[in-house]
């Protein structure tokens, strides 16, 4: 939803804001509000008004705005917009329970809006709690939402609501229908579960005589399996896809996919390329699916054309950790270093994978039964012998140098393809797969090579 109101904002040229709706104590702590900065600066979301970026409609804490929304509140119940309820939470759910077995809406039956001047001053003198309900017009109220076009409720069926708690704080509904207002918000874009509430919002809008901003409901995102998005499809939060090393550009990309395609169909762009054809209105009314193995892909296209030495510098901590790189920095071989990330970089889609696909470069392979049995074979043994006999005539070797040497083995034996490739892929990293071999040999140096060619074939001799 950030990155959407972010993108709208910009093809605009508007106002994004960042506003912590923190008023449920239970549920809100500092820390969560620094690390949801912290991550939407890491997707590159920025903001001209927010806590931390300040402006001229502040404080951006909802926390910090009580007695903006006392004063409101208050507003309201001397114009005989709203009343103090009673009722206690035990009295509402029992009412609820019996709505629904007799078939009625499980909405608040307004009781206390009937209150007698007698009710209201013994209810008051007696010092019971009460919240305060804002009287919903009984009407059917219609209006146009950018995504779903034109919508209607009958607010006969929602029920006064809520708008200021026992314990003093503002309801979600009222508070961002006060902070709209105030902050002179223009577009709404949220996710289709807010679509029911819109309806309350709006009255309120129209109570604070102040027009209702455009309201865009974006569908929700879904598992492949089409049930609600969990970690269980693979969907994290901002803060693990960072610890795992997805560069935020893919992340980005990716969730602009969500619920929006571009008008030539590509799946990779940039920023500036999007933003002057965004068409809010051509977002899908169906449910976006979360699909990992196409976000891992994308991902992987990003890390093949990033910059070489960021890559360097991000993948240095997973090495590190790893115990594959010294802990102080300016004892690292850089050189080396890149020539490994640039090597294996087409064979990961983030980051913290590098570590499984650079261990050969820093370990002593291991060669399982399987692969013993290969290149136990008459034809193995013979490219590996003539390869370590090419190895012993050179002092180094180079991308060029082992080219060669697999052409001249290929010419003295006639054998070609897997036949020539996978023993020396095999015997050098323990795999079948992985970066090319004339970069592998290039990383590991003649002297690795040898060794490792030589500790197979004495081996076998054995």
């Amino acid at each position: 939803m950030a990155v959407f109101n972010w993108l709208f904002a910009r093809r605009h040229k508007g106002a994004f804001i960042l506003r912590i709706e923190d008023t449920d104590v239970a549920r809100s702590e500092k820390k969560y509000m620094a690390q949801l900065i912290e991550d939407l600066h890491w997707l590159g979301i920025t903001w001209q008004e927010g806590p931390d970026a300040g402006g001229q409609y502040g404080p951006y804490l909802q926390s910090e705005r009580l007695p903006i929304y006392n004063d409101i509140c208050q507003k309201f119940l001397d114009e005989g917009l709203a009343y103090r309820c009673y009722c206690t939470p035990e009295e509402l759910e029992e009412r609820r329970q019996i709505a629904k077995l007799t078939g009625k809406p499980p909405r608040y039956d307004n009781r206390c809006r009937r209150l007698t001047d007698a009710q209201k001053k013994t209810f008051a003198s007696s010092g019971l709690g009460f919240t305060v309900r804002f009287q919903v017009p009984d009407e059917l109220l219609v209006f146009d939402d950018l995504i779903r076009g034109t919508c209607q409720f009958d607010m006969s069926l929602i029920g006064d609501f809520v708008i200021m708690r026992s314990d003093g704080t503002p309801s979600f509904h009222f508070a961002v229908a006060v902070d709209d207002t105030l902050m002179r918000v223009t577009h709404v874009i949220r996710g289709e579960d807010h679509l029911s509430n819109t309806p309350c919002h709006i009255v309120l809008f129209h109570a604070l005589k102040q027009r209702p901003p455009q309201f865009a409901h974006l569908s929700l995102t879904m598992g492949t399996d089409r049930t609600l998005l969990s970690k269980r499809h693979g969907a994290f939060s901002l803060t693990e896809y960072r610890k795992l090393g997805y560069l935020p550009e893919a992340i980005l990309n990716y969730m602009m996919l969500l619920g929006w395609a571009p008008k030539d169909k590509r799946e990779k762009f940039t920023i500036d390329e999007i933003v002057d054809t965004f068409d809010i209105n051509t977002m899908s009314k169906a449910p976006s699916v979360f699909d990992q193995q196409k976000l891992d892909w994308l991902s992987g296209q990003y890390i093949r054309e990033a910059n070489l030495e960021r890559l360097t510098n991000l993948a240095i901590p997973y090495l590190q950790a790893a115990g594959f790189v010294p802990p102080d920095e300016s004892q690292i071989d850089r050189s080396r270093l890149r020539a490994v990330i640039d090597a294996t970089r087409g064979n990961i889609s983030y980051l913290s994978q590098i570590v499984q696909e650079a261990d050969i470069f820093f370990k002593d392979t291991i060669v399982s039964e399987k692969h013993i049995e290969f290149l136990s074979l008459e034809t193995s043994r013979i490219v590996l012998s003539l390869f370590l006999t090419e190895l012993q005539k050179i002092p180094a070797v180079s991308p060029e140098i082992f080219q060669d040497i697999l052409i001249t083995i290929k010419k003295e034996t006639n054998i070609k393809g897997k036949g020539l490739y996978l023993p020396i892929r095999i015997a050098l990293t323990g795999r079948e797969h992985g970066p090319e071999l004339y970069s592998i040999a290039n990383i590991l140096g003649i002297d690795v090579c040898k060794r490792r060619i030589e500790r197979f074939l004495l081996t076998q001799n054995k």
